[in-house]
């Protein structure tokens, strides 16, 4: 390239070429300014003035291509360029202090890189050397404060010294003022000034400086220019205030916000970027903070990804590498108390060790990595019981907190975590000083926490566990005053995230359960409140099943408390709110607005509106890509329609819109004979009954049948239904005799259960009649699984339930209460839907034949329309349901015990689930007949959330009798349906006998 041109000419277009990918960032840019820069340095006499010039370009140049792709050759020859050109400049030259500025930049970045304090000390010594000689009125000055300033921050990130943080502070806040408007380095002066006082919240924990924080970053991004190469700081910056905004108050639109920066940030990063492992760095954090205050394992998932590529692509010699290693750390901790691995606590302790093994000694992180591995090890030991893993999180969480200084925010964590394995080892060794200690520890921590902050109903929490263990110890009625006390403040403070207060209540809840002392009935109450906040409707439907199972029977050991307290009321009103919960929810964004419409018709749209958007979203396919189903977009949703219900319920009348039913709406819900409601805890089953017209509760105890015979029974029969095939329809009748544990079985549940309640009703005395009264039962928890109607002492005469009562089932009285009574229209439309071979699956031959009874008597009394074989696909299926009051399904089904919105039925494309359906408007129907046997079973994980839908050569049999017996009473809504079944499945023991009946 010498050929021909000049060392101006070089010049000029190595200059030109630079501000090209300054302006771009395009690569092939700097590529030529750096061909250029050389041809230009070649074609310099050796004693030419220009020459230090010529090496500060080249050196420049390089500098810029390491700060592009990151390779420490290119900083080393920026280095070398900058020295000679420093050799040749005399001392008292104008551009001396440029090259010596330059010069600690490239030190400063070459410590980044490396860690290496010496480059920390010679860039200190180069910057204030250049800003000593550098004019008050020079137009550099700004940058010469700004150069130090970015140092005593690199030095405080390093060594930890707060000094260095305020003489940061102080140094880009001279740049700032210095630097006029319009100029090209304003953003950077904003954007140096709010790392500076991020840094300073970080160590202070002053809300003020997070505040100027985010205010300079919104600033700096504001005047940035779009293209620019430093909108990915920009970007950057401000998802990690957000982030640090949403740690201290909680705001979850603060957490949206720190993903969406992130993300901008990581988008315009190029895949060969230095910064780009910092970047998936970021945003792993957080996904990591959006999992643990949602729970969403896809969160979890993302946060291990990111934190992964983020690890791979980072140089081993880089001293950001124990801080990757660290987070990784975290997620695989955080996966281990999800999903219980105990292999991903074995690698979070790997990482943690490996970043506490490569840190500096006095490095300011390393208080949080000991600390991240004492916790770990404690999960160990409750993982794993070794008392050696206990002492090991005790030794770390103290090393931890001796490392973390008296000022710093974090501070109260540490006193938290020491305190939590020392209570540990107290209820383990039982030494006195343990609990002490403990009770110090927390001590200090809730005096250290300020107000508002996020993690202060977890101090109360411990707080309050450390004086219930004094009180246990000494029965001093001060310290149950003080645990109480704190129990309630941990479960009521609205600063913690919704899923944490929960589980602090919950946890108050189960010690309670076996402790009167502790107030059962307040902790109950406390915990069911926060239900809706912890099974939130931003959640998807998976998410919310998943988060009940964690809930561990809430709404059945409460009702037992309060029965046990003669509390039968609150006890129903209790199963019903906390029960179904996901089901329920579900009902109530398909809830009428009719009273609103008539007197806010806008604001009843709006919410509908809202309702409708919300329930199509938290049907979301987790392959779907569509902008509806992103959990931002979901968890909008549902913040707008908490706003919306809140403005609602401020109208004059509407206090109580959409609130759970209480007791005197409850008890309208027996309208066709008694209810009986069935709660079994441990030790204690009862049953409550509604009578008809009768404002108050009725209890029975039933002492005989626990919650271990629920389940034991629960067990014999599923062994029964397995071993005849009868889970499955499709399958013939077994022709071996009955087993006898199933008779056993029948006769205890009859004995210990049926009975007593039908004794206290005083149907046993009744006369056999064709007219027989109509109960429904509403089993909860493991009761849920049982056959009620088919209890009984079959080698007995009159020993069955079916002899003295008509059984109908319910899973929530609200069922009852919202399926108001419908008498058959002029002309009922009646879809019939058959699957006599569906792909996959063993043929169904009856169902011919049970539509040929459905059609005949149907017919001249109501539409009929049928869809079979090939023509039964789930959309038209699902479309035809939309069309028709009863709907009839004669084919296979399934339950799904994972996701239980995916049990369905299999039609001849697949399978019309229970999600599907729910996103239909199917208001106002009458009877949906499913003549299938799997969806009947349950779903041990979640009881009370079992959704309910016989041989291939009964259901024929019983569907004819079924229809026979509606089409002569023309109407489903008053106990006919139910009487209908009892109807034909008495006939079909008449037809099999009593013994073969199953």
């Amino acid at each position: 390239m010498c050929g021909g041109i000049d060392y101006e000419y070089a010049y000029e277009q190595g200059e030109f070429y630079r501000s090209q990918f300054l302006r771009f960032g395009n690569l092939d840019a700097i590529e030529k300014a750096i061909e250029y820069g050389s041809s230009a340095l070649d074609l310099t006499p050796n004693e030419h003035p220009h020459l230090p010039i010529q090496l500060c370009c080249l050196g420049t140049y390089y500098d810029d291509r390491f700060r592009r792709l990151g390779n420490l050759g290119d900083m080393e020859k920026s280095m070398e360029y900058y020295t000679h050109a420093m050799e040749r400049t005399p001392n008292d030259h104008p551009n001396l202090p440029v090259l010596l500025s330059n010069l600690g930049i490239y030190h400063n970045v070459r410590f980044q890189r490396l860690g290496q304090l010496e480059d920390l000390s010679k860039s200190a010594e180069y910057y204030s050397l250049a800003l000593t000689l550098t004019p008050d009125d020079h137009p550099d000055l700004p940058r010469r404060y700004a150069d130090l300033g970015g140092l005593c921050g690199d030095r405080y990130h390093r060594l930890g010294n707060l000094d260095d943080g305020e003489k940061s502070i102080e140094y880009y806040s001279c740049a700032l003022a210095l630097t006029p408007e319009g100029h090209p380095n304003l953003p950077d002066r904003y954007a140096d000034l709010g790392l500076s006082y991020n840094d300073r919240y970080r160590r202070l924990g002053e809300m003020a400086d997070l505040e100027k924080s985010i205010e300079y970053y919104v600033h700096a991004l504001s005047i940035t220019p779009d293209g620019h190469p430093r909108l990915i700081d920009r970007h950057g910056a401000l998802g990690l205030t957000h982030a640090d905004r949403y740690r201290r108050l909680g705001g979850i639109d603060d957490l949206e916000k720190s993903i969406k920066y992130k993300s901008l940030a990581l988008a315009l990063t190029p895949e060969d970027h230095p910064d780009l492992s910092r970047g998936y760095a970021a945003l792993g954090g957080s996904y990591t903070d959006r999992y643990r205050r949602l729970g969403e394992l896809d969160d979890l998932e993302k946060s291990i990804e990111y934190y992964s590529r983020a690890l791979e692509i980072m140089p081993e010699d880089h001293p950001g590498l124990p801080r990757r290693y660290a987070n990784l750390g975290v997620s695989y901790h955080d996966r281990f108390r999800r999903l219980g691995e105990i292999i991903d606590l074995e690698r979070s302790i790997e990482y943690y060790s490996r970043a506490i093994s490569i840190t500096p000694e006095g490095h300011p992180d390393l208080p949080l990595w000991n600390a991240d591995l004492g916790v770990s090890y404690h999960d160990r030991y409750g993982c794993l019981r070794r008392i050696d893993d206990l002492e090991k999180a005790i030794e770390y969480k103290s090393q931890a907190l001796a490392l973390t200084p008296e000022d710093h925010p974090y501070l109260p964590d540490r006193h938290t975590e020491l305190g939590d394995s020392y209570i540990n080892r107290y209820q383990r060794l039982g030494e006195l000083s343990d609990l002490q200690k403990a009770t110090e520890c927390n001590f200090r921590a809730l005096s250290l926490t300020p107000d508002e902050h996020p993690d202060l109903p977890l101090r109360h929490f411990y707080w309050a566990i450390s004086h219930y263990n004094q009180y246990q110890h000494t029965s001093d009625p001060s310290h149950l005053e003080i645990s109480l006390s704190s129990f309630r403040k941990a479960s009521q403070l609205s600063t913690g995230a919704p899923r944490d207060v929960f589980s602090y209540a919950h946890r108050w809840a189960k010690l309670a359960t076996e402790r009167t002392y502790l107030n059962p009935i307040e902790a109950f109450r406390a915990t069911i409140d926060l239900l809706p906040h912890f099974i939130w409707l931003g959640a998807t439907t998976t998410q919310r099943y998943f988060d009940l199972s964690l809930a561990e029977n809430l709404a059945v050991r409460a009702a037992s408390v309060a029965i046990q307290s003669s509390e039968y009321s609150l006890a129903l009103e209790w199963l019903e709110y906390a029960r179904c919960v996901v089901w329920n929810q579900a009902l109530t964004l398909r809830s009428p607005v009719d009273s609103l419409s008539a007197s806010n018709p806008a604001l009843a749209t709006q919410f509908q509106s809202v309702a409708q958007q919300l329930r199509h979203a938290n049907s979301q396919s987790p392959d779907s890509q569509s902008a509806i189903y992103l959990p931002e977009h979901r968890h909008r949703l549902a913040r707008e329609y908490g706003s919306l219900l809140a403005e609602i319920r401020e109208l004059p009348g509407f206090v109580d819109f959409l609130r759970p039913k209480k007791l005197n709406e409850l008890v309208r819900a027996a309208r066709n004979g008694p209810i009986i409601v069935i709660n079994c805890y441990e030790s204690h089953c009862d049953a409550l009954i509604i009578i008809p017209r009768q404002d108050h509760i009725s209890h029975v105890a039933l002492p005989n049948f626990t919650e271990q015979k629920t389940q034991h029974t629960r067990v014999e029969l599923e062994m029964w239904l397995r071993r005849g095939g009868l889970r499955e329809r499709g399958v013939r009748r077994p022709v071996t005799e009955p087993d006898a544990d199933i008779g056993l079985v029948l006769v205890d549940m009859w004995n210990d259960l049926v009975r007593p309640v039908l004794d206290h009703l005083g149907y046993l005395d009744n006369d056999p009649a064709d007219d027989l009264p109509h109960i429904t039962w509403c089993p909860t928890g493991a009761a849920s699984f049982l056959p009620l109607h088919a209890a009984g002492d079959y080698d007995q005469p009159r020993s069955c339930v079916f002899d003295y009562v008509i059984s109908s089932y319910t899973p929530t009285l609200s069922a009852l209460l919202t399926s108001a009574p419908t008498v058959q229209s002029p002309i009922p439309q009646v879809l019939a839907i058959g699957q006599e071979a569906t792909p996959g699956y063993s043929p169904l031959p009856g169902t011919t034949r049970e539509l040929t009874y459905v059609k005949t008597h149907t017919q001249g009394r109501a539409g009929y329309s049928q869809l079979t074989g090939s023509q039964a696909t789930t959309t038209a299926v699902l479309d035809a349901m939309e069309q028709y009051d009863w709907v009839h399904l004669a084919c296979h089904a399934h339950q799904d015990v994972i996701d239980p919105t995916s049990s369905g039925f299999f039609l001849h494309n697949g399978t019309l689930d229970l999600a599907a359906i729910n996103q239909r408007s199917l208001r106002n129907k009458g009877l949906a007949f499913l003549s299938a046997c799997q969806t009947a079973t349950g779903d041990r994980g979640l009881p009370d959330e079992a959704i309910h839908l016989a041989s291939d050569d009964d259901a024929p049999f019983v569907a004819d009798k079924v229809y026979a017996q509606l089409m002569r009473d023309g109407k489903v809504g008053n106990g006919e349906a139910g009487k209908a079944l009892h109807y034909a499945v008495a006939r079909l023991r008449e037809k099999v006998g009593e013994k073969e009946f199953g």
